[in-house]
């Protein structure tokens, strides 16, 4: 009975809590007395982690309530809705848009990463950030308010203003605390998102405007709207230019080759919390957004057009990993690695099998541990060198062997070493890309086939090539340092402090335990996706149509 108690209280109140704790703390840090820089680091660090410790109770609850959706008596759990748009009848509502959140298992993973590399990133912006400290975190609490909304957001209206809230706060993150080219960072980043967020929010109007016409209400519950389009109240003429809309947003915010041009000079230019927070995070809301509301919303125009994405997925790879190999900045390097790892993502998603989705929702976890792990160590380089020219420093290994491992170790885990969670990750999507032709998995034959495997798997070695590269350039060889003498003003010493080390070593542990033992996550992803993602029925129909209309 105490436990029935605590699912329907704690549990419908405790995604609201995730989500607006962050706010609670930026509203307290900004209010008098203020304090000084110290009291506001070390607060918004405590509001980071009272975050993670409610996001820890969040995924216990999950498990305990998580034999509802196996037995198909739900979707998602720890939901909770509030009347936001409603008709003037409550009973019968002409308008049914409100608050309505909820996980499934694959947002409540996406919830927890983001909970655990916030209080990481902000750790990490103790010794570096030295202006407007206060504000500095405030910002990075106000963007983790809108990147859990989008991963709880049941409704559609609440996840786009969820989804277009996150521009604000990174925009002035880049464009107050970065580089010397931070305003043309920051305003390159905010244009590019904002348009193609236009034609989403247009397809979000015509959407509703088509449920009022086809059932007698506008509806924008992501739930009803998933089953009118696998149950076929959506033609497939207007799924495409749906499709069409919702991509504008999703593609470039992944970013999806050609829509990547934004993405290394924004993270180039970003501090170093902006950089972790924008590759481990912020990138996959475009990933999300085709896996919550393009793919099971929209499955007839996903299975026909899965082949072009699949394509410009893998140009990403090739043309980002030849790219990340000629760079001479290490930070921008990376950045370019993330647009090869997120093609990745989007291959698998687009297989539309089981095995691909999987590895697809699974690399996008990797992807954020590994990279945003890059992001902190390039941040430690630049802050005691003030460079990140691969030509001005080497040899660092033997003067900073903590550094030497921990840049070796998420090199190794990033490029895909077996034992280390890219592996899996790489395998599952490879998998489920040259199953995609059969009916792998017991559903219809997918839309990609195995010759997609062939050169995905040479974007693989090119970033083996690249990543290895910069690590023999920058640890070993003769030692090479900048004509100045490192800055240990600010407390830091030549090798990782005792701070830097306690951040990367819980990401190191976690792309340890993923490696060696990743089914308690893919066992609730392949149940998200089984009964949300890929329905049977829906599988099997587009199959249908398509074969109708391609003999």
């Amino acid at each position: 009975m105490e436990e029935s108690y605590e699912l329907v209280t704690v549990g419908s109140w405790i995604l609201t809590l995730i989500i607006f704790s962050p706010l609670v703390g930026a509203v307290l840090l900004m209010l008098p007395p203020r304090g000084d820089d110290v009291s506001a680091r070390r607060s918004a660090l405590f509001c980071s982690l009272v975050t993670l410790g409610l996001t820890v109770m969040a995924l216990s609850l999950f498990y305990k309530a998580e034999p509802k959706i196996r037995g198909g008596e739900t979707d998602f759990l720890l939901t909770h809705s509030i009347p936001w748009i409603v008709g003037d009848d409550p009973e019968t509502p002409t308008i049914d848009i409100g608050y309505r959140v909820g996980v499934d298992g694959i947002s409540i993973w996406l919830v927890l990463l983001t909970s655990l590399l916030m209080p990481l990133a902000i750790w990490s912006s103790f010794s570096s950030i030295r202006t407007r400290v206060r504000e500095y975190y405030v910002l990075l609490l106000l963007l983790q308010v809108g990147l859990l909304g989008v991963f709880c957001a049941m409704d559609l209206l609440l996840f786009y203003v969820f989804f277009e809230f996150t521009l604000v706060p990174l925009f002035f993150l880049i464009g107050i605390w970065g580089g010397p080219e931070r305003r043309r960072a920051a305003g390159k980043f905010f244009l590019y998102t904002l348009a193609g967020s236009v034609f989403t929010f247009a397809g979000i109007v015509y959407l509703a405007y088509y449920s009022f016409t086809t059932q007698g209400h506008i509806t924008l519950n992501i739930e009803e709207l998933t089953q009118m389009g696998q149950e076929g109240f959506l033609p497939p003429n207007v799924q495409w230019w749906l499709f069409l809309a919702f991509a504008a947003g999703f593609a470039i915010k992944v970013p999806l080759f050609p829509f990547h041009t934004w993405l290394p000079l924004a993270h180039t230019e970003a501090p170093t919390a902006g950089s972790v927070i924008l590759a481990a995070v912020l990138l996959k809301l475009g990933t999300y957004g085709f896996c919550r509301l393009s793919i099971p919303m929209l499955p007839d125009a996903a299975f026909a057009l899965a082949p072009t994405i699949a394509v410009f997925a893998i140009i990403g790879i090739i043309y980002a990993a030849l790219a990340a190999w000629v760079q001479t900045d290490v930070k921008k390097l990376v950045a370019y690695s993330s647009v090869s790892h997120l093609g990745f993502c989007m291959l698998g998603l687009f297989s539309l099998k089981v095995a691909g989705v999987n590895g697809g929702v699974l690399y996008m976890i990797n992807h954020g541990l590994s990279t945003g792990a890059l992001f902190v160590l390039v941040g430690c380089i630049y802050e005691r060198y003030h460079t990140r020219n691969i030509h001005e420093i080497g040899g660092l290994a033997r003067q900073m062997p903590w550094l030497a491992f921990f840049l070796i170790f998420f090199t190794l885990s990033s490029i895909g070493l077996p034992g280390l969670n890219g592996f899996v990750g790489e395998f599952l999507v490879l998998l489920g890309a040259a199953t995609s032709g059969t009916t792998f998995d017991g559903r219809a034959a997918g839309p990609l086939g195995f010759g997609y495997v062939i050169p995905a798997a040479l974007g693989i070695i090119l970033g083996a090539v690249y990543m290895l590269w910069m690590c023999q350039r920058i640890l070993f060889g003769p030692v090479i340092e900048p004509p100045h003498t490192p800055d240990l003003s600010t407390g830091l010493t030549k090798d990782l402090t005792r701070r830097e080390i306690s951040i990367l070593a819980p990401l190191a542990m976690c792309c340890v335990f993923i490696g060696v033992y990743p089914k308690p996550m893919l066992d609730t992803f392949e149940v998200a996706v089984r009964q949300h993602i890929l329905r049977q029925g829906a599988s099997d129909k587009v199959a249908e149509v398509t074969a109708e209309a391609h003999p």
